[in-house]
């Protein structure tokens, strides 16, 4: 495959695709729009490295999910994460939830959930993936997919409803 064509290809993905991946990067990280960029960015930046890869296995949306995923559980390992930090808060550009409050009190309480529940609550319930496509993305059992949720959904329950009674 030509270079050009390469590039025009991946660029044409990129413009389908991007909004959808910085969704899922926004609730990966609980809301954190820097660090959702910094995760679509390094993303796409390993999807353009391997592209003729990811053509050959004849579902780049689902391997960029996969890539996106990995970015997250992998950057939440490390030891000393060097990220910078935000001083004043930026000034959202997107449209806002129909219920800001409702959705500061979900983007909380996912924050709540170490790296890999939350990835596996944010697939399977905000992209909709069955458990064998959830465990094909964070490169795990269904039986470990099923355990994460059964944990994850359990704390967000109690976190949520903590919340929603202070609130009362």
């Amino acid at each position: 495959m030509r270079s050009i064509d390469r590039d025009t290809e991946f660029a044409e993905f990129v413009t389908a695709q991007r909004p959808t991946l910085l969704r899922l990067a926004r609730l990966l990280t609980a809301g954190d729009p820097a660090y959702a960029e910094d995760l679509v960015q390094t993303t796409l930046t390993r999807l353009y490295v391997h592209w003729p890869r990811v053509r050959r296995a004849g579902n780049p949306v689902g391997y960029a999910r996969t890539a996106l995923t990995h970015a997250f559980v992998d950057e939440q390992r490390r030891a000393h994460r060097r990220r910078e930090h935000l001083t004043e808060t930026p000034r959202e550009t997107t449209a806002p939830a129909t219920d800001p409050d409702l959705a500061d009190v979900v983007l909380g309480a996912l924050r709540g959930l170490p790296p890999r529940q939350r990835a596996v609550v944010v697939l399977r319930h905000w992209l909709d993936l069955d458990t064998t496509e959830t465990a094909r993305a964070l490169g795990c059992t269904t039986g470990t997919v099923k355990s994460q949720n059964a944990k994850a959904l359990a704390h967000l329950r109690a976190t949520l409803d903590l919340t929603l009674e202070d609130q009362r």
